[in-house]
């Protein structure tokens, strides 16, 4: 079940759910707009989906929503800055990784939004301090001209081949760097075989960006190095879309994990709050995430690029939900310490 099977699971799952587009208590609606505004720290890519996300909500409640975007470990530090300082100023944040340290400080809260009913089990919290509004495929990429066609890895095995020694790069920390990829073969190969690749991977010398998972694939497609790991593989599809020299690579199984959308203890605008977490859940929230070419966690809404989910595009996957992630990832950056800093 825990390749390719699970995430095929859950797709069924998703297809399964039903299809509620239920309007908030009018009441919730009155005490948003009273409120006039909600803040909103996000690691999604601003004119890909925020903007057009924002936009729809403003116009459909006319409660205002400033936002700032930041990778998961800057939004959490933030978040547990204002936290200790007694001056929270996020009322909803999203994040791909490193939820539980914000839940033990008690920096969040639990909530449970009407559309969270037509998402499938595997997208909410059981215990309520969580939904997600969107999934991921974590993939490598490749630079098209500066990587042959014939030569482009297939396999996992493929990227220890000596040519691409000093010639790979990844972030080093996130699910969407170097842990995430570290994780996803320790899973694939278990754990002696995979310790073992990595040490070998680890003599490729490959190079740390510090820099989110999009501004590593951009270095790639400026041609500075030919291929990264660990990427979003849309957003190299929507690059190639638009003619950029780029092509995210089927190694198999692909990491697939998901951004997970939380709101804050003593949230200085908790209805305005309430209300934009269900519409991000709304049928119509989760179409413009469906447009923009994310992967929504709807029931029924399948991604617009059919080809880019394993489910539909014919490759194998590892899920990992919050979690798994929890569990292992203290682990996963020790070892990618231990053996490539």
């Amino acid at each position: 079940m825990r390749i390719g099977a699970c995430f095929a699971a859950v797709l069924a799952l998703a297809s399964a759910a039903p299809a509620r587009a239920d309007e908030p208590p009018a009441e919730l609606i009155a005490k948003a707009k009273a409120e006039g505004s909600v803040v909103y720290y996000t690691d999604l890519i601003v004119d890909q989906i925020v903007r057009p996300l924002v936009a729809a909500f403003e116009a459909k409640y006319g409660v205002k929503v400033e936002y700032a975007r930041a990778d998961s470990q800057d939004t959490i530090l933030k978040i547990m800055g204002e936290h200790k300082a007694g001056r929270m100023q996020a009322d909803i944040f999203g994040l791909t990784s490193g939820l539980k340290t914000l839940v033990d400080a008690g920096a969040v809260r639990k909530f449970d939004p009407p559309n969270a009913a037509a998402l499938p089990p595997q997208f909410k919290d059981p215990g309520h301090y969580w939904v997600s509004s969107n999934y991921y495929v974590m993939t490598p990429a490749v630079n098209t001209d500066l990587v042959a066609e014939k030569d482009r890895p297939k396999t996992y095995e493929d990227l220890l081949n000596p040519q691409w020694r000093d010639k790979i790069v990844w972030k080093p920390n996130d699910i969407s760097g170097a842990p995430g990829f570290i994780g996803n073969i320790l899973r694939t190969m278990g754990d002696d075989k995979g310790m073992g690749y990595l040490r070998k991977l680890a003599g490729q010398r490959i190079g740390a960006i510090n820099a989110s998972a999009r501004a590593v694939l951009d270095q790639v497609i400026a041609g500075e190095h030919p291929i990264a790991l660990q990427i979003f593989n849309h957003h190299a599809a929507l690059s190639a879309k638009k003619g950029a020299p780029v092509q995210w690579l089927k190694t198999e199984p692909a990491m697939v994990q998901m951004t997970v959308e939380v709101l804050t203890a003593d949230s200085p605008h908790p209805a305005a709050a309430d209300l934009f977490v269900n519409f991000m859940l709304s049928a119509e929230g989760q179409a413009l995430f469906q447009k923009a070419d994310y992967f929504p966690t709807r029931g029924g809404m399948a991604p617009s690029m059919p080809e880019l989910s394993p489910e539909t595009g014919g490759f194998k996957a590892n899920f990992f939900g919050p979690a798994d992630i929890e569990k292992d990832y203290e682990r996963w950056a020790k070892t990618y310490i231990d053996l490539f800093r």
